[in-house]
């Protein structure tokens, strides 16, 4: 694969990112967190959006990164392929959670299970990508 073709899926990860935080600003709605969390104590439900917090912020900083330093990451310099190397991983382990979650009472009409398995393909797209760019030959 091409520093050019790589530098343009790179780009594509980085906005795909954004669509991942598009799904994610559903997910308290949707699962009615307000509702199913008020039997945890202040603390535990304060921990549990702030831990959120932090996935949305990891999120936001891939996109961010990706979009203005593409072809720096796709050059395969040591801490390019570190990055990407984390950002695989990191989805890598959420693509494999996809066949954990149970979350077939929640897919109620066909525009979520769409959404549910256009994300399992992103997260693949993520892991692939990145996971490239983290290992392939200089």
């Amino acid at each position: 694969m091409s520093e050019d073709l790589l530098t343009t899926l790179l780009l594509a990860g980085g906005v795909g990112h954004f669509g991942v935080l598009v799904a994610s600003a559903l997910v308290p709605f949707r699962l009615d967190w307000r509702k199913e969390l008020a039997c945890l104590s202040r603390l535990h439900r304060q921990m549990y959006w702030v831990y959120g917090g932090y996935v949305v912020l990891s999120i936001v900083a891939f996109g961010l990164i990706t979009l203005f330093n593409a072809r720096a990451l796709a050059g395969g310099g040591d801490l390019a392929r570190a990055v990407c190397g984390y950002v695989a991983v990191f989805w890598g382990i959420r693509v494999g959670l996809q066949g954990v979650f149970d979350v077939e009472e929640h897919l109620t009409a066909w525009w979520l299970r769409l959404g549910y398995h256009g994300l399992t393909v992103l997260f693949l797209f993520f892991t692939a990508v990145y996971g490239w760019a983290a290992v392939r030959p200089a």
